[in-house]
């Protein structure tokens, strides 16, 4: 994947990569097509094991190459770190406070701004919420690259593209299977599934237009996708994964984390 995408620009680069990521999901999502269910403890750990894979990227593949070009520059490298982290933040808890969505397994009433949705509707905004700052990390780390500094190379997003994806694929089942047991059809649970993921393809474009066109934005672009990423993982994988009768399933979910954190970290360390 690394030496087919060196052949094109940033942008294009960032573009097929979402579109892999974004295929991933689908992948999963088809998952419907032969379950019905989910097993509670099965969920509880492949949402840790995204959860894991999201926290080991947001820092080896996003603020680490961030605080690294941030001490090129005037301002101090933890200044521009913490100032885009928590830019990123902001940016999804707004987000969450505007934009109708019901998370998974949620048995109360939805979120952000009232509307009259359908409740799967109200699902797949929850996890197509969840997939922009990941369209807006490979985005940001292909449109990095493109500077050819050492903090940031294609090999590196390629990489978190590979992450990205291997977290999408229990995430597409995750919403697919469960929009499958609310009645909805196998075909239009699997594409409402797949749908989830299509946020991703433009969040990377936008992401890497904007680092390609304005280079002094880079490191502040890094730390913002690295905190939205951050704020989806302790807003909702975390605590969805931790759902379950009287908690029985949390050390599932906590081995998942555990697992994902250090697959990614091997790949990030040993790939990029």
């Amino acid at each position: 994947m690394d030496g087919f995408l060196n052949g094109y620009a940033p942008v294009l680069q960032a573009l097929l990569a979402t579109l892999f990521t974004w295929g991933v999901t689908a992948m999963g999502a088809g998952l419907v097509f032969f379950f019905k269910t989910i097993n509670r403890k099965v969920l509880n750990g492949m949402l840790g094991f995204a959860a894991g894979v999201m926290i080991a990227a947001s820092f080896w593949s996003l603020l680490a190459p961030a605080i690294e070009m941030a001490e090129e520059g005037p301002t101090p490298a933890w200044l521009v770190a913490a100032i885009g982290f928590l830019a990123g933040c902001a940016f999804l808890f707004i987000v969450d406070k505007i934009m109708p969505h019901l998370h998974r397994g949620a048995e109360g009433s939805a979120e952000g701004v009232k509307s009259g949705w359908r409740r799967s509707v109200l699902l797949v905004l929850a996890i197509t919420l969840h997939n922009i700052p990941e369209g807006l990390a490979v985005g940001v780390a292909f449109g990095a690259a493109a500077y050819g500094m050492s903090s940031a190379s294609v090999t590196g997003a390629v990489v978190l593209s590979i992450g990205i994806g291997l977290q999408n694929f229990p995430e597409g089942a995750a919403v697919a299977i469960p929009l499958r047991r609310e009645g909805l059809s196998r075909s239009k649970a699997f594409l409402l599934g797949q749908a989830s993921g299509l946020v991703e393809p433009v969040a990377g474009v936008i992401g890497a237009l904007a680092v390609v066109a304005m280079r002094s934005i880079l490191p502040y672009a890094l730390a913002f996708a690295a905190g939205a990423m951050i704020y989806v993982v302790v807003e909702e994988l975390i605590p969805e994964a931790q759902q379950g009768e009287k908690g029985a399933h949390t050390d599932i979910a906590t081995i998942g984390c555990l697992l994902g954190f250090t697959v990614m970290m091997i790949l990030d360390v040993a790939l990029g």
